[in-house]
């Protein structure tokens, strides 16, 4: 939920409570290198999600391939109740 005044928002504790989750930040930083590479090449990005071919929850990395996808396309994967990726193949590819 949103904060009503963005001064009540501790980032710097936020940053600090991310570094001790295992592999949050690496995970972070291998998004933000993908959106990055992406920007250099002069893709324009507007309204789209960078989309990794193997989820990094399940071990996917930069390497292995990245994808311009809608942001509906890359956020209807099955996830369990502690929000991770249960299946990376979504609702609307397994009705095809």
């Amino acid at each position: 939920m949103p904060y009503k005044n963005k001064e009540d928002r501790n980032v710097q504790r936020e940053y600090e409570l991310e570094k001790k989750r295992a592999g949050a930040h690496e995970a972070r930083m291998e998004r933000q290198r993908a959106r990055r590479a992406l920007d250099k090449k002069g893709v324009d990005r507007t309204g789209k999600d960078v989309s990794h071919r193997v989820a990094l929850s399940k071990g996917g990395s930069n390497k292995q391939g990245v994808v311009l996808q809608s942001a509906s396309e890359n956020r209807s994967f099955k996830r369990g109740s502690n929000h991770k990726v249960v299946s990376e193949v979504s609702k609307r590819e397994r009705k095809k």
